[in-house]
């Protein structure tokens, strides 16, 4: 026999010439497996034959007694050894059946690769996702034109509920980031130019940076962090409780339900709102700069008027549908990558933000590039 006295009362071991025979006997219940354990994991190094685990004289149990009893039987069958359960009662039985269909046991952590390796890896997972990508703009380019070859396929009150909601939403966010954007730039530029004496030109440069530059890039950041992070857990919600699946048993186009509303919205509202940011910007600028130089605002709006044209404004409107067309995209691709994992959602999302704000500067950049080549 092994095991404190306590002990003995649930389970007694013995051995004799061809197998060791376990007695389990008493309550093998929540309250008492921890003794039960105990006196088990003394023993189990010193096994070296088959098992015979005899539950004639188990008076009462619940679950937790079952699965001791089911783990007990693995890692005997672990060390190499056969295992029998005997003299089981009908209820007993039933219920190692039920728990035995959902016993698992804990996955060994899979061992890290080398560089190479996991440089391979992550090639191979971004080829597969580019393959995705074009796929989905094919999809996508698809449905456009059945839309545009039958007009009534277009779902506009999908598409206003999507302008208000990704742009009216966010023109109290776009406001204040811009203004403070505005703000940052007169005080740095007044900071540098009054070493020169120079003080009016600081006009210039707010106009300038803002419209052409700042305006349409802080939009689309803003809009990034707020619609591409929107889109993806939209979509990935549904994909993964099934609705996209339904969709298309029933016969809906989920790129036509879901897609295109959401990139017409952006592509419709995205000009606006870099309008809004333009104004708010260098709202901002001119009140730094009445506070810094004392320059009044009419003298700041005449001057604004006489260095500027309306090819800076229209250079950074050019900007907003390219923009919205790649945070929209963006938003609903990674949204269509969830999986049945839900941590998958957190994933996209967050990588959608960052490739809808990469692309974005990406573009912006593609622009600039362009801009100076045309001298314009």
């Amino acid at each position: 026999m092994f095991g404190t006295n306590r002990a003995k009362e649930y389970i007694s071991i013995a051995t004799d010439t061809a197998k060791i025979n376990i007695e389990c006997k008493g309550v093998w219940k929540i309250n008492t497996i921890a003794v039960i354990q105990t006196t088990f994991d003394r023993y189990i190094n010193k096994i070296d034959k088959s098992v015979v685990f005899d539950c004639k004289n188990m008076n009462d149990f619940d679950s937790s007694g079952m699965l001791l009893l089911i783990d007990f039987k693995q890692r005997v069958l672990d060390k190499g050894y056969s295992v029998d359960i005997i003299n089981l009662s009908q209820k007993q039985q039933m219920m190692i059946e039920l728990l035995q269909k959902s016993y698992k046991k804990e996955p060994l952590p899979k061992p890290k690769g080398g560089i190479l390796e996991r440089i391979g890896e992550n090639t191979l997972k971004s080829i597969k996702t580019s393959k995705k990508f074009f796929s989905f703009l094919g999809e996508m380019a698809i449905a456009s034109f059945r839309v545009l070859a039958k007009p009534t396929l277009f779902r506009l009150p999908e598409t206003v509920y999507h302008i208000e909601k990704s742009g009216l939403n966010a023109i109290f966010i776009i406001a204040i980031t811009s203004m403070l954007v505005g703000l940052v730039i007169a005080y740095q530029s007044i900071v540098q130019l009054a070493k020169f004496g120079a003080d009016i030109y600081v006009i210039d440069t707010i106009g300038i940076a803002i419209t052409r530059e700042l305006g349409p890039l802080i939009t689309a950041i803003v809009i990034a962090g707020r619609s591409a992070s929107s889109y993806t857990a939209e979509i990935g919600t549904m994909k993964l409780t099934e609705e996209i699946s339904a969709m298309r048993i029933m016969g809906f186009d989920p790129m036509n339900m879901l897609v295109i509303p959401r990139v017409v919205a952006l592509i419709v509202v995205m000009p606006l709102l870099i309008f809004f940011s333009d104004i708010m910007g260098i709202a901002g600028g001119m009140f730094a700069t009445k506070l810094q130089t004392g320059i009044s605002y009419d003298f700041f709006i005449q001057r604004l008027s006489e260095v500027m044209d309306s090819t800076q404004y229209i250079l950074g409107i050019i900007k907003g549908p390219f923009f919205a067309i790649i945070i929209a995209i963006t938003g609903c691709f990674r949204g269509f990558l969830v999986t049945e994992d839900t941590e998958s959602i957190g994933i996209e999302t967050t990588a959608s933000v960052v490739y809808a704000i990469f692309f974005v500067i990406a573009c912006d950049g593609l622009f600039s590039v362009i801009y100076t080549e045309f001298n314009l």
